[in-house]
């Protein structure tokens, strides 16, 4: 449904998307990730027309966006970041000025109408655009670029500047949209993508630097060969027995408490669990076991090491 096959975007000498390929099958709601100023924008701009790649290609229900724009903005609903509304328009004459000029008039009301009860903004009918709050302003963006019933939904950011009660509400609606049409949405915000989207593409200075599904990114936190132990116990004993067990790649003191317990991290070789044996260690030794943790990575972390594995790669 999006195809994006060899993307480069020059301005002047600066790169600012370099040779990204991607493929969203249809029904798929996808989450473009990366840091500010990454590409994100810039790769969204492209695959809606507003932007000719200086190399590569984009298609759209397999039309060429270059070739074909017209054809392929049919089948594209587009919220960019900053949307531009009308506030002395009320929602439903701004929706009717979007849906016709996406060509519609045939059932224009019924759709406009049937557009504003999924948004949610049928009592915001005869409200003037101005004098909504920003969670209802987004709303009505979302609307505009669904109501010529687009196959393909494109959002820059749609949570951004929102507070936390409104983020909630247009993940929801999002996530209700993906039923109907392909989405890609373009975010920073790291929990967006693991609670709203299936699969991401995470792009760092212009490059996609990896892609997983979202339930396997959160995956990837877990189980990364790092437990913390909390043990009271003479120190260098217990060094020099945990340092020597077999999976143990190293042992490391990360703070000393009062009650005379001290916290451990432990690093273990891949895909190796060593809880059990720390544990019937320390009833051995006669050390008292205050905690064993697996220490989860943070999705934050993974992030920033995703980043810094790709800067290594590309140094």
């Amino acid at each position: 449904m999006i195809e994006a096959h060899d993307l480069i975007k020059d301005y002047g000498r600066n790169r600012a998307v370099n040779d990204v390929s991607f493929r969203i099958e249809g029904g798929d709601i996808v989450g473009l990730l990366g840091p500010n100023g990454s590409g994100k924008t810039t790769i969204m701009r492209m695959l809606t027309g507003f932007f000719a790649p200086t190399m590569g290609s984009c298609t759209i229900a397999g039309v060429d966006v270059q070739s074909d724009p017209r054809e392929a903005r049919r089948h594209i609903g587009y919220l960019p970041e900053r949307v531009a509304l009308y506030p002395d328009m009320t929602v439903r004459s701004y929706l009717n000025f979007a849906a016709r000029v996406h060509g519609m008039s045939r059932g224009l009301r019924a759709r406009v109408n049937e557009t504003m009860e999924l948004t949610g903004l049928t009592e915001m009918a005869k409200r003037h655009i101005g004098k909504l709050s920003k969670g209802y302003r987004q709303r009505v963006g979302i609307a505009q670029a669904i109501v010529h019933r687009p196959d393909v939904l494109i959002l820059d950011e749609p949570t951004v500047g929102l507070d936390p009660r409104q983020i909630v509400e247009i993940r929801t609606l999002i996530r209700e949209l993906a039923g109907h049409s392909t989405v890609l949405l373009s975010t920073h915000i790291l929990p967006e993508v693991s609670i709203t989207c299936r699969r991401v593409l995470i792009i760092d200075q212009g490059r996609l630097v990896a892609e997983d599904t979202a339930a396997g990114l959160t995956e990837r936190t877990v189980g990364h060969g790092e437990l913390l132990v909390r043990l009271v116990g003479p120190e260098e004993q217990i060094l020099s027995v945990l340092g020597g067990l077999d999976g143990i790649t190293s042992v490391e003191v990360v703070g000393r408490a009062p009650s005379d317990a001290t916290s451990y991290r432990l690093l273990t070789a891949a895909e190796t669990d060593v809880r059990t044996t720390v544990a019937q260690t320390a009833i051995d030794c006669g050390w008292g076991l205050q905690e064993l943790t697996r220490n989860t990575m943070s999705l934050e972390d993974l992030f920033v090491r995703i980043l810094e594995e790709s800067s290594r790669g590309s140094g």
